[in-house]
Formats: C-alpha cells, structure tokens, sequence
C-alpha cells in the first residue's frame, strides 16, 4: 500500500462554516473533516427527518438496540480470565466503548465529543466501583478502563487492578493487545505507594520485550505500538506529535470493530457539523452521517483534516515569533542560542486546540527569552552587566534613572520589558483584572535567583543540596514561560488563587523535575563552565563515595517521585487551581521530559529539528485506498 500526502489548501481556517448551502455552490466542508454529501447521493437517499424529535429518536434507537441481552454472566470467572473465552455482545459493547474514547484521544479529535466523551466514561465509571465482571473478568477491558478513567480525572485506585496482579503466575497472557494496555496502566503511577502498578510495570516490560526480541517477521502495527510504548513513556511525548503518529500509522483492521457494530453514534456527527454559533443542524448531512459514519474513513477523515488544518495556523503563529525574534533584536545577541522555534514546538505540541493561540505565542516568546537570559547568566555577561541588568528589572518603570552599562544589557532588558507590558495589557483584559504586578514580580524574582548563582561561583561557596534545589526552583526558568500563558487558557484566576499553596506547589513540582532532568543531562557541559549542579553536589556531600553515575542514578527517584506527585494534583477534581491551568504545569513536565529524557536534546540545534518539522510544516503521510478525496469539501 502506498502513502500520499494530505495537504490542505493554504486559506484552511479552523473556524466553523455556516453549514447552509450558498446559492449554487456546493455545500460548505466541516472544519473536523466530514466530507458534504455529493448531490447525486442525496437524489437516492429516502426522505429526510425533518423535525428535531426524528433525529433524537434516530439517536436513542442507536443506543439502546446496541444493549443485548447478556447470556452467562454469572457463569464468568477468574478461569475465564485465564483463558480468553469468547466475550459477550454485551461485554464487547463495553470494550468498544472504551476502545472509541482511547481512539478519538489518540489522534487529536476528543475534544470534538466533550459532552459524549463524558457520558459514555461516566457509565464506565460506574460499571467500575460496582466492580462488574464486563470490565473486571477481561484483563484488556480493565486495563484500558483503568488508564482511560484515570487520565481523565475521575477517582480509580490501583487496587481495582490487584486480581490481575495476583493472577499473573497463572495467566496465559499470550495476548500481546492486553500486554501493552497493562504496561500503559504502569505508566500513569500517581504515588509511590501503588505498589500494584509497579510490579505490573516490571512483568509486562519483560514480556513485552520478548515478545518483540522472538519476532522475526515484520513489524505489525500491534508491535510497533509496543516499541515505540517501551522506549517513549506516554510522559516524554508532545500530543500533537503523537496524534501525527497515531494518524499516519491507523491501523484499519485493528479499528475496523469501532464501525462494524455502530460505535461512534449518530449524535457525535450531529454534535460535530452544528455550526459553532447555533444549535441547528445541516439535515442533509446530519442524515447522511447517520447512514454513513460506520467506515474507517470517517474517523481517520477527522483527524487528518483537524491536524492539517491546524498546521496552517502553526505555520503563521511560528512566522509571527520569528518576527519578534528580529525585531527584538535578540539575534544580535552572539551569546545568545535562538530556540524560538522548539518553544513554539513545546506549545503547539500540548496547547494545540485553535483557541489557545494566545497562549502558544506568549508561552514561545517567553521561553526563547529565558533561554537568552539564560545564556547571558552563563556565558555571555560580565558580573556588571549581570548586576545591571538586575538593578534595571528591580527598577521597572523607574529604569530611565539607571544608565545601561551596555548595548546587551540594552537589548535584553528591553525586550524583557516590552514583552511583560505587552501580556501584561492582554491578560489584564482577558482576566477583568491588572495582573501586572504578578508579571513583574516573575520577571524579578527570576533575576534575583540568577544572581545568586552568579554569586556562588564567584565567591566560591557550595551551597547544600537543599540551598541550590529551593533557588533552582525559581532559577531553571519555567516561571515566565508557564505562569503567563495561564492567564489565556480559559479560566479567571484570583489573586488568592496565584498565592495558594497549590498553586505554589505545583511550580515547585515542575520546576524540581524539570531541573533534576536538565542536571542529570548536562553536568559534564556545566562542570566545564564551573557551575555546580545537583550531580556535582551529591558526589560532594558524599565525600567522594558516590560516583558521578551512581549520583545521576540516585536523582531517577526525587524525579519520578515529582513527576507522580504532579500528575495526581493535575488529575485531582477539588482543586484551588482550575484544571485547564494545572495541565499547563503538566504539559511543561513532559516537554522537560521530552527534551532531556535521553540527554540533551534542547541544546541540540538539530536533534528535535524533526519534530518542529513534524508538527508544524510536513503533511500527514496516509494510506491512500484507505482516504478519501480532498477534493470533495473545502475548509
């Protein structure tokens, strides 16, 4: 099978059409991908439901004839379990159900059936803390619910997964699909104490890698999914780039069941082809889809023009960065590494829904920034600039009174000055109230931990563990890329709110990781510029015992510690921090990891140069006799 390019036009929008017909034209596309009905196959269609409670009642008879009796239940055991017995139509129902959800999310267009999403997760919910045999008694059902369930908030303990734990010496997991769901339940660990996902994690990793070292047949997408689960936990990827993944390696035998048996309802494409202004739909296509959204196609048609479309928008918020870039003068700066473009690559990779421009151009700005401070701290300022600079900031608007003690302080402080009025302007509008003062203070506080740094080299002085991790926090630089970018996300934020303890922890488990990760893969390049990091100190504290590796090893469990930490406060319901704002902390997380799991890779000009180029310019690769022809629908 052969592969084309899927290539929108360069005016696609992301902004829903008016689904209505214009005067001799053909109808308008949707901008999720559902090809319009030609005019030929609306002649041979019966007649139209015209009234709203005819498209209902088409709806609900989809549900509830796909609710079987279920024969046998109480017959089902942990022998069962065992032995991979033929499930019921009620029980593949279920699977299906979760299978749909996991699917939608895998390649970028769940957010497209927010409300549907739910109400199918919250009968799963159900189904689970009643503990019934259609999830409990199929290992690969209760895996996938259990992950599924979890990552999207709702409160499942590992313990509902013990039985699968105790019966591991006796199952005949030959099932390599249940495997890697198990394996994926080990990755999403919230505490230390889930001792239950720590040995599933050990067993399915072995298994799983024989599995793979017996095969000697060519990779199937079941195997390839394995590899790449292995050697990229779900916590050191960017979303976007997997929903590319995910897209271009659709496996249509492995999903050919979602459609046979009608599980995406009707009510999703009713959902989807609304306009986004009104409630009322295109009947024409609303009755078309509800025929015809039982291939493939569908789906995949979703996720390939949702991605595409946005690449367009990437491609021009990028441009617009680059600008800045200039006009800031920061490339003048000889000192200074430009990662603009893996910044932005770290915004639209976890802040990619249409909405959040705002928030992907402020979080790219103020990262390429903190890089170039960065770099002036390290390399490129003398001691008095460092202290001018600093002077400046505390100064803020009474800056004029300071002389710049050079062109490069000029240029830096400058572009650091404009940046925080500018988002200050924005925020301030966007939240109903002046958030200026924060802004500054993030700017400043940041300075000030730089400094202190500077400090201890120049005098000398080794600070505790304890001392460099509570001024690391502050000094790796997350503040002003993270704590901006919350304020345009959606939800108002108070003043209590951004001085909360959670609020407050949360940075400190990111920053934490993100440091930890960032010393474990530079300490030889900052040994050389004298700087102390967390490696170097624990050898120190150690009296020369511990060994440069051993330290880089020691670090693995404060990192993974702040990592789960992180992500059970993200996934917590009752919360001070509004949950669109905590997943910001979480998507910095895994951009640390995504960038310093296997070394340096941001320092790099050239290691992620492919993933900027996969997310925002290349075009999705696709089966072609699996997709359909562009050329049916405009956006």
């Amino acid at each position: 099978m052969t592969a084309r390019l899927v290539k929108l036009p360069a005016s696609s929008s992301l902004t829903r059409p008016n689904a209505r017909r214009s005067s001799g034209g053909r109808p308008f596309s949707l901008p999720c991908g559902v090809p319009p009905m030609r005019p030929s196959e609306a002649n041979s269609r019966q007649a139209l439901p015209r009234a709203r409670s005819d498209l209902d009642s088409m709806f609900e008879l989809g549900l509830v004839n796909d609710k079987v009796e279920k024969e046998a239940r109480d017959a089902r055991t942990k022998h069962q379990l065992q032995t991979h017995e033929p499930k019921t139509t009620y029980e593949k129902r279920i699977h299906r159900q979760l299978s749909m959800v996991d699917v939608l999310e895998k390649i970028g267009i769940s957010r497209h059936f927010t409300a549907e999403k739910k109400s199918i997760l919250d009968a799963i919910y159900s189904c689970w803390s009643r503990r019934d045999e259609e999830i409990i008694l199929d290992t690969e059902t209760c895996a996938m619910a259990f992950r599924v369930l979890r990552m999207n908030g709702y409160d499942v303990l590992s313990d509902g997964m013990s039985h699968v734990a105790e019966a591991i010496i006796d199952l005949n997991l030959n099932d390599t699909r249940s495997l890697l769901e198990l394996y994926k339940d080990s990755q999403v660990n919230i505490s230390e104490d889930e001792l239950i996902l720590n040995s599933i994690r050990l067993w399915s990793n072995r298994l799983l890698k024989e599995r793979l070292g017996s095969s000697t047949a060519p990779r199937t997408a079941l195997l390839l999914e394995v590899e790449h689960a292995l050697n990229s936990p779900f916590y050191t990827t960017l979303d976007r780039l997997e929903h590319k993944r995910n897209i271009e390696q659709f496996d249509v035998m492995e999903h050919q069941k979602l459609y046979s048996y009608g599980i995406i309802p009707f009510f999703f494409a009713k959902q989807v082809i609304c306009n986004a202004h009104t409630t009322t739909p295109n009947t024409n296509l609303l009755y078309f889809l509800s025929r015809h959204w039982q291939t493939q196609q569908d789906l995949l048609a979703l996720g390939v023009v949702d991605f595409s479309t946005s690449q367009s928008v990437y491609q021009h918020e990028l441009q617009h960065l680059d600008s800045w870039v200039k006009e800031s003068r920061l490339d003048q700066l000889p000192f200074a590494r430009q990662k603009v473009a893996y910044f932005y690559l770290s915004a639209a990779g976890t802040m990619f829904l249409p909405e959040l421009s705002e928030a992907r151009i402020i979080w790219a700005k103020n990262g390429a920034l903190t890089t170039v401070v960065d770099d002036f701290f390290d390399v490129g300022g003398s001691q008095e600039e460092l202290e001018n600079l600093t002077a400046l900031a505390e100064m803020w608007d009474k800056h004029k009174e300071i002389e710049y003690y050079s062109e490069h302080v000029e240029i830096v402080f400058s572009a650091i000055y404009s940046l925080v009025n500018e988002v200050a302007l924005k925020a301030s509008r966007v939240q109903g109230r002046d958030v200026t003062g924060h802004l500054i203070e993030i700017w400043q506080d940041l300075l000030r931990n730089m400094m202190t740094e500077v400090e201890w080299r120049e005098t000398g002085y080794v600070p505790t563990p304890e001392e460099y991790m509570e001024n690391a926090v502050v000094s790796f630089a997350l503040g002003p890329v993270v704590l901006p970018a919350l304020y345009f996300v959606g939800p108002k934020i108070a003043e209590s709110v951004v001085r909360d303890r959670e609020y407050i922890e949360l940075f400190r488990l990111m920053s934490t990781c993100g440091r930890l990760l960032n010393d474990v893969q530079t300490y030889e390049r900052e040994y050389k510029e004298g700087k102390l990091n967390s490696v170097s100190l624990l050898v120190l504290q150690s009296g020369g015992s511990m060994t440069i590796s051993d330290a880089r090893k020691e670090l693995r469990r404060p990192i993974d510690k702040c990592r789960r930490d992180l992500l059970r406060m993200v996934l917590r319901e009752d919360s001070v921090v509004p949950t669109p704002c905590k997943q910001l902390f979480w998507n910095m997380c895994k951009t640390c990891h995504f960038f310093y799991f296997r070394g340096d890779a941001f320092s790099s000009p050239k290691e992620k140069a492919g993933a900027v180029d996969a997310v925002i310019h290349e075009a999705l690769r696709v089966l072609e006799n699996l997709f359909f022809e562009l050329s049916d629908f405009r956006t």
